[in-house]
C-alpha cells in the first residue's frame, strides 16, 4: 500500500473525527477573523468621530451625529446680530489710502539686528489685541500670544533654539535649505532672541475645553492663526516697530514646556520685536510684480 492509498484509508475510517477537527478548525478561523474585523470597524469608527476627510487631508472635526452632547454651537446660538454699518468713504479715498497702506508695507522688512529700547506695554498689548481681530473657524479664535520681555527667559528661549538650530544645519535641513538661505548670513546663533525688547510667541490651539468638559473643536485652525500672524506684522509695522518672523524647527515641544502652554497648543511663530538696531542692514531684495502674482479672471 502506497502513502496515498494508506492517507486515503485512515481519512475514511476516521471521517468523523477529521470532519470534526475541521469544523472546529473552521469556528476557529472565523471567529478570529470575526474579532479583527470588528475592532477595526470599531477604530474606524473612532478616527471618524474626531475627524473628516476634506480633499484627502484629515481634519480635527468630530462626526457628531450620533451623540447630541457635541451639538453646542461654538458661540451662543442665540447670538444677536446687530446692524454693521462702517465708514463709507468716497472712491477717491479709498484708493488713496489703498495706496498709503501699500507703500507703508512694502517697506516692511525682516530684521535681524534689534535696539534693545524697551517697548511700552500698551504698544505691545494694543498689537495682539489687533492680531486678535483676526476672522477664524466658526469664531473659535485658535491662538495664543505669549510675551516675553524678562531677559531670562529670553536668554532661556535664545540657548533652546540655538541647541536645536545648529542640529538643523548640520544634520537635518537638507543641502539645498542651507544653501538657500546663505544670501540671508543666517546661522544657528540668534543673537536677536536676547536683543530684542520683546519676543511675541504665536501659539496655535488644535482644541479647546468647553464648560461641559467636551473638547471644543477649532476647525481651520491652522489657516485662522495665520491670518492672525499676518494682522500682527501689519499692526507691528503700522506702528513703526519691526519683527523678524522665526519658525523655530523642532522647538516646539521645549518651548511649551519652557513657558508652561498646555499640549493642545503647537509653536508657529517666534518674532522679535522692537525698534532696528542704528546699525541693522538688509538684503537688497526685490518682490514680485504684480502680474506674477495676480489674475484677473
Amino acid at each position: 500500500m502506497n502513502v496515498i492509498s494508506f492517507t486515503v484509508w485512515i481519512l475514511e475510517s476516521n471521517c468523523f473525527i477529521v470532519y470534526s477537527i475541521m469544523i472546529v478548525c473552521f469556528i476557529a478561523f472565523t471567529m478570529f477573523h470575526k474579532n479583527r474585523l470588528e475592532s477595526n470597524q470599531n477604530r474606524i469608527g473612532a478616527k471618524k468621530k474626531f475627524a473628516i476627510y476634506d480633499g484627502g487631508r484629515e481634519k480635527d472635526n468630530p462626526d457628531d451625529e450620533d451623540d447630541p452632547d457635541w451639538l453646542v454651537p461654538a458661540i451662543p446660538e442665540d447670538t444677536p446680530h446687530v446692524p454693521y454699518n462702517p465708514v463709507k468713504r468716497p472712491m477717491e479715498e479709498v484708493l488713496q489710502r489703498s495706496i498709503d497702506y501699500y507703500q507703508l508695507m512694502a517697506q516692511r522688512r525682516t530684521v535681524r539686528s534689534f535696539s534693545s529700547e524697551p517697548i511700552p506695554q500698551q504698544v505691545l498689548d494694543n498689537i495682539v489685541k489687533t492680531a486678535g481681530t483676526a476672522p477664524s473657524g466658526a469664531h473659535t479664535e485658535p491662538w495664543t500670544f505669549v510675551v516675553v520681555q524678562d531677559a531670562n527667559m529670553k536668554e532661556a528661549i535664545r540657548n533652546i533654539v540655538e541647541e536645536e538650530e545648529e542640529l538643523n544645519y548640520t544634520r537635518r535641513m537638507s543641502r539645498q535649505w542651507v544653501t538657500d538661505l546663505k544670501p540671508f548670513a543666517t546661522t544657528y546663533k540668534k543673537p536677536y532672541l536676547s536683543d530684542a525688547p520683546a519676543l511675541i510667541l504665536v501659539f496655535r490651539q488644535t482644541y479647546s475645553w468647553r464648560e461641559d468638559g467636551k473638547k471644543k473643536m477649532h476647525y481651520y485652525n491652522e489657516i485662522s492663526v495665520a491670518i492672525a500672524a499676518g494682522f500682527l506684522l501689519a499692526a507691528i509695522q503700522y506702528c513703526g516697530l519691526v519683527a523678524l518672523t522665526s519658525t523655530p524647527l523642532n522647538c516646539n515641544a521645549r518651548l511649551r514646556d519652557l513657558l508652561s502652554r498646555p499640549t493642545n497648543e503647537r509653536l508657529e511663530l517666534l518674532l522679535p520685536v522692537g525698534r532696528p538696531h542704528p546699525d541693522a542692514t538688509v538684503p537688497q531684495i526685490g518682490r514680485k510684480d504684480l502680474e506674477q502674482i495676480m489674475i484677473n479672471a
